[in-house]
C-alpha cells in the first residue's frame, strides 16, 4: 500500500477511535530519557489536530518536571522552528488551523515528540505529507543530538511504510500499549 493510501485509512480509523479517550503513560516517555542520560531538559512538542495523541498533556507534565518546553511555528518553504512556551502562554491559529506559541525566541530541543499518522517496527512513519517533520529533524541532526519519540495510538502500527530518501527514522515510539 502507497503512503496516501495508508495515510487515509489510519487517519479514518483514528476519528473513528477518537472517542476511546486512550493515553500514553508519561512515565513510559520518562524512562526513554532516562536510559538516554544526555538527553538535556528542552523538549519540543506539538499541540494536536485531527484527533493526534494529546502532547499539550504530556508537556505540562514535563513541565512541572523542570523541562523547557517548545512548540513549533510554521515558516515559508515548508520550513518548521520550535519557540520557547509554557503552559500558561498563549496560542495563535496559524493557517492550516494549528496553534502556535506566539513568542519569537527559538529553541532547540534536544528531545522531541513528534506526532505521526502511521508508524512501522523499524520506527519509519508518516505525517500528513508535507515532510515538516522530516525536514526539521534533517536541519538539527547537523548541529545537534536530538531524540525523537513518536507519539501515537497501538492501532497505528502498520506492517511497513514505504520509504524514500526524504524519510527520516524515529529514535522511539511510545504508544498507549507500549514503547518501541
Amino acid at each position: 500500500m502507497n503512503k496516501s493510501k495508508i495515510r487515509k485509512k489510519l487517519l479514518k480509523i483514528r476519528k473513528q477511535n477518537s472517542f476511546k479517550n486512550l493515553k500514553i503513560n508519561f512515565r513510559n516517555i520518562l524512562n526513554i530519557l532516562k536510559k538516554n542520560k544526555d538527553s538535556g531538559k528542552n523538549i519540543g512538542g506539538y499541540y494536536p489536530y485531527n484527533y493526534e495523541v494529546d502532547a499539550i498533556k504530556i508537556l505540562k507534565k514535563f513541565e512541572e518536571e523542570n523541562y523547557k518546553i517548545s512548540l513549533p511555528k510554521i515558516s515559508k518553504n515548508f520550513q518548521m522552528d520550535f519557540f520557547r512556551w509554557s503552559t500558561k502562554d498563549p496560542l495563535e491559529i496559524n493557517k492550516y488551523g494549528i496553534p502556535e506559541p506566539t513568542s519569537d525566541k527559538v529553541t532547540y530541543p534536544n528531545i522531541l515528540l513528534v506526532p505521526l499518522v502511521a508508524f512501522d517496527k523499524q520506527l519509519n512513519r508518516i505525517g500528513y505529507g508535507a515532510g515538516f517533520y522530516d525536514r526539521y529533524i534533517r536541519r538539527i541532526k547537523k548541529n545537534k543530538k536530538i531524540i525523537t519519540i513518536g507519539l501515537a495510538y497501538s492501532y497505528q502500527e502498520v506492517r511497513e511504510i514505504p520509504i524514500d530518501r526524504y524519510d527520516i527514522k524515529l529514535d522511539f515510539v511510545v504508544t498507549n500499549k507500549k514503547n518501541k
